[in-house]
C-alpha cells in the first residue's frame, strides 16, 4: 500500500489545505474537542489527526478518493415484493446508491416464484374485470376515453382498447418476431436494433393491456429496473446456496457494502464472516432478528418498498470502525510538547497528518442477458 504522510504542517509556512480532488471533497471527521484549538498568530488552528483515505488513479492519472462499491443480493423466495416489482426494485436501488456506487444487483429464486400469483395481483385483476363488465354494459362511463399508447387511437371502453391492441399492434409485433427468427448473424442484430429493441411505446402499452402467459411478469419487471434475475434449480435451499456463493465472490472483489434482502436465518454465518472480512452489511427484512444482530444496519422492508427510509434510519451503530487507523499511536501519549496522542474516544490535538492509501480497482463482472428470454413470460420484449 502506497501512503503519503503529511506531518507537522505548520500554518506559518502559509501552506494551503486543498487536500481534495477537484471532483469530490472527502469528508474528514474527528471527535469534537472539549476546548477550541489554540490559534496561531496568523489565525490558523493547529490540528493533528490520523485518517486513512483510500485513493485510486483515474483516467487522467490523478489520485482521487475511492468510491465505495455496493452489491445488492435479493432472495425472492424469502422476500418477494408486496406491490409492483419495478417500483420495489427502484426503491431498493435508490437506497443502495446512498452508500456508494452500485456495481451488482442480483435476485435469485426458483421457477415457482415467477409463476406464482400473489394475492394483490389477483385482487387487481378481479377489480379490472368487474370494471370492464360495468363499462361494457354502460353502467359506468369513464370520464376520459382510453387512448392507445402506440398509435394514439381513442376507445370508449378498456375492452375495445385491448381488442384494438391485439388485432393491430400485437399482430404486427408477432410478424416482426417471426422475421427475426428467420435471420442470422449481422442481419438479425440490425433487424432487432431497428424494429424491436427501441420500441418503447409498444412495451409500455403491453405491460398494462396484455397479461403475461405465466405469472405476472416478475422477472421482466425486475430486469427493466436493472436487476439481474437468476432462476435456480427446483431443489431445497438452491437459492440460498446461490446467494452464499455470490456473497463469497463479493468478499473477494473488494466490495465495501453488501445489501441482503432476506429474513432467512441461514445467512447468519455468512454475515458473521463478512464482518470478520471488514465488509459492511445491511439487512433488509421484516424483523430485526438473527440477521439483524450480525449486520451493521437493519432496514425494514416495508419502508424500503414505500420509499419511506430517511437519513435517521441509516445511522450506523457503533460496532466496529476500520476506516480510522490509530495503530502505533497508543504508546505516544504526551511524550513531549511537540508530540501528539490520538485516541478514538477523545479529541484530536495539534497539527494534522493525513494518510492516503492507494486502493485497487477490480473489474466489475457483467452478465449478458438473452434478448428473447422475456418472451416466455408475456407478449412483449424488454
Amino acid at each position: 500500500m502506497n501512503s503519503l504522510f503529511l506531518h507537522n504542517a505548520n500554518p506559518k509556512t502559509n501552506f494551503p489545505f486543498p487536500f481534495h480532488s477537484p471532483n469530490k471533497t472527502p469528508s474528514i471527521s474527528f471527535s469534537p474537542t472539549k476546548q477550541s484549538p489554540k490559534l496561531h498568530q496568523n489565525g490558523y488552528p493547529r490540528l493533528r489527526c490520523c485518517i486513512e483515505i483510500d485513493m485510486v488513479k483515474n483516467n487522467k492519472g490523478i489520485y482521487t478518493p475511492k468510491h465505495h462499491k455496493v452489491v445488492v443480493l435479493w432472495d425472492l423466495d424469502n422476500k418477494p415484493p408486496r406491490g409492483p416489482p419495478y417500483d420495489a426494485a427502484v426503491s431498493l436501488k435508490t437506497l443502495a446508491q446512498r452508500f456508494g456506487d452500485l456495481v451488482d444487483f442480483s435476485a435469485y429464486a426458483n421457477r415457482h416464484a415467477f409463476i406464482h400469483l400473489p394475492q394483490w395481483v389477483l385482487q387487481e385483476r378481479r377489480e379490472r374485470r368487474n370494471l370492464d363488465i360495468l363499462e361494457r354494459k354502460g353502467i359506468v362511463t369513464p370520464s376520459d376515453p382510453y387512448t392507445c399508447g402506440v398509435c394514439g387511437r381513442k376507445c370508449k371502453t378498456n375492452v375495445d382498447l385491448k381488442k384494438h391492441f391485439k388485432q393491430l399492434h400485437q399482430r404486427e409485433r408477432q410478424k416482426k418476431l417471426n422475421r427475426l427468427k428467420s435471420l442470422k448473424g449481422k442481419k438479425r442484430n440490425r433487424f432487432r436494433e431497428r424494429f424491436l429493441r427501441g420500441d418503447h411505446k409498444y412495451n409500455e402499452a403491453a405491460r398494462t393491456l396484455v397479461a403475461p402467459k405465466v405469472g405476472y411478469g416478475l422477472a421482466s419487471e425486475l430486469r427493466r429496473a436493472g436487476v439481474f434475475v437468476k432462476t435456480v434449480e427446483d431443489k431445497p435451499q438452491a437459492a440460498d446456496w446461490a446467494l452464499k456463493r455470490q456473497m463469497v465472490h463479493s468478499m473477494s472483489r473488494g466490495i465495501d457494502w453488501l445489501f441482503l434482502v432476506s429474513d432467512d436465518s441461514d445467512f447468519s454465518d455468512m454475515l458473521r464472516r463478512a464482518g470478520e472480512a471488514n465488509l459492511r452489511t445491511v439487512v433488509v427484512g421484516d424483523s430485526d432478528g438473527a440477521l439483524g444482530r450480525h449486520a451493521d444496519l437493519w432496514v425494514p422492508w416495508i419502508g424500503v418498498e414505500n420509499g419511506e427510509i430517511g437519513e435517521q434510519d441509516l445511522l450506523l451503530p457503533k460496532k466496529r470502525d476500520t476506516r480510522i487507523t490509530t495503530q502505533g499511536l497508543e504508546d505516544e501519549e504526551e511524550e513531549d510538547e511537540d508530540g501528539f496522542y490520538v485516541d478514538e474516544d477523545q479529541e484530536f490535538q495539534h497539527d494534522f497528518m493525513l494518510v492516503f492509501s492507494e486502493g485497487v480497482d477490480l473489474d466489475e463482472d457483467e452478465d449478458e442477458k438473452d434478448y428473447e428470454e422475456d418472451e416466455e413470460e408475456g407478449f412483449y420484449i424488454l
